[in-house]
C-alpha cells in the first residue's frame, strides 16, 4: 500500500491483525488450541532458518568486506551500545513498567540488525548497499549466540535465570544446524529459491505470525495482559521511539569522527539503528518458551519493528530525493 509516496508494508498490517485476533479469539491459537499454533510455531522456527540458510548470499558479501571501520561500528552498536543504552536510561523507569516488558526492552537491545529492510532501505537513500549486506548479515550469524549470551547476563543479574545451556542447545539445533543444511542445500536448490523467492518469503512470514498468534494467546489465556490497558502500549511505543533516536544520534558521532562518505554513513546509521523482528521472534520462542508472558516480551521487538520501518521510510525516501537532485545538478 503506498500513500503519497510512501509504502506500508503489508507485514505491518498482517502483524495488527493478528494480535487483534488473538485478543479476540485466543482459544484457537493457544498451545494445544485446535489449530495446533504451538507445534507450527515450534517446528517452523527451524524452517524459518533453514529458508534463511538457503537463501544467504555469501558471495554478496564480498563486495563491502574491506569497509572494516563500519562494521566495527555497526556491530559494537548493535551488541554493545543498544544494551548500555537500554540499561543506563531504562534501570531507573523498570519499576513503573511490568517486569515482562523490561525483559523486552533488553531482549530488543540484545538482537541483531534485521537483513531485508535494512538493505533495502540503504538502497532505497542511495546509500552504500554491500557495506549494508554485510553487515546486516554478519549481524544476524553473530546475534545467534551474543543475544542469548546477553540475555542470559541479563536475567541473572536481575535474579531471573535462563538456562544457558539447553537454550544454546535449542538454538543450535533449530537455529544454527537449520542455517548450514541451508547453505548446503543451496547448491542444489538454488535456482528453484531465486525463481520462489516471493513464495520462500511469504513462508517466513507466516510462520512468524502464527508465533505471534500463539504468543498473544497463551498470554491472553494466561490473564498476562490483565490490568494493562493501551497506556502500556503507549509507553513502550513512547520507549522505542526514543531508543531510535538516541542510537540514530549517538551513531552520527563515529560516523563524523570516522570521516565516512554520505553512502557508508547511510549503510552505517540504517544497520546500526535496526533490529530484527524475523530473527526476535523465533528465539523468543526459543528462549522463553515455557513463559505465558511471552506476548508482553516481544512487544517491544514487534512496536520497534513498526516504529523503525516507518522512520527510516521517511528518512530514506528524503535521502534518496536528495541524491537523486545532487547527481541531476552535477550533471
Amino acid at each position: 500500500m503506498t500513500i503519497r509516496g510512501f509504502t506500508i508494508d503489508g507485514f505491518l498490517i498482517a502483524l495488527v491483525l493478528v494480535v487483534i485476533a488473538a485478543i479476540a479469539f485466543p482459544g484457537p491459537g493457544e498451545s494445544g488450541g485446535v489449530l495446533h499454533m504451538d507445534a507450527i510455531a515450534t517446528y517452523g522456527v527451524a524452517v524459518i532458518f533453514f529458508l534463511y540458510g538457503l537463501t544467504l548470499a555469501p558471495e554478496r558479501m564480498h563486495a563491502g568486506i574491506r569497509h572494516w571501520r563500519v562494521h566495527i561500528a555497526v556491530q559494537l552498536c548493535t551488541f554493545v551500545l543498544f544494551p548500555i543504552v537500554v540499561l543506563t536510561l531504562g534501570t531507573p523507569l523498570k519499576g513503573f513498567i511490568p517486569e515482562e516488558v523490561w525483559i523486552g526492552f533488553f531482549y530488543l537491545a540484545a538482537l541483531p540488525s534485521t537483513v531485508s529492510s535494512s538493505v533495502a532501505m540503504t538502497s532505497l537513500a542511495r546509500g552504500n548497499v554491500p557495506v549494508a549486506i554485510f553487515n546486516a548479515t554478519l549481524s544476524s550469524l553473530i546475534g545467534v549466540f551474543a543475544t542469548p549470551l546477553l540475555m542470559a547476563w541479563f536475567l541473572s543479574s536481575t535474579g531471573v535465570g535462563m538456562p544457558l545451556l539447553p537454550v544454546i542447545g535449542k538454538i543450535v539445533l533449530l537455529v544454527l544446524l537449520p542455517i548450514i543444511v541451508g547453505q548446503i542445500a543451496r547448491h542444489w536448490l538454488y535456482g528453484w529459491a531465486t525463481r520462489n523467492i516471493k513464495a520462500i518469503r511469504l513462508a517466513d512470514r507466516a510462520i512468524i505470525l502464527a508465533i505471534v498468534y500463539n504468543s498473544f494467546a497463551d498470554s491472553i489465556a494466561e490473564g498476562v495482559w490483565a490490568g494493562h490497558d493501551v497506556s502500556l502500549i503507549a509507553a513502550i511505543i513512547v520507549g522505542v521511539i526514543a531508543l531510535f533516536f538516541i542510537i540514530y544520534g549517538l551513531m552520527l558521532i563515529p560516523c563524523r569522527l570516522m570521516g565516512l562518505n554520505r553512502p557508508d554513513t547511510i549503510a552505517c546509521l540504517y544497520c546500526a539503528s535496526k533490529k530484527s523482528l524475523a530473527t526476535g521472534v523465533p528465539l523468543a520462542k526459543i528462549m522463553f518458551a515455557s513463559s505465558p508472558a511471552l506476548g508482553l516480551i516481544i512487544a517491544p521487538i514487534m512496536l520497534y519493528h513498526f516504529c523503525q520501518l516507518l522512520i527510516v521510510s521517511v528518512m530514506a525516501n528524503r535521502e534518496g530525493r536528495r541524491a537523486i537532485a545532487e547527481a541531476h545538478a552535477a550533471a
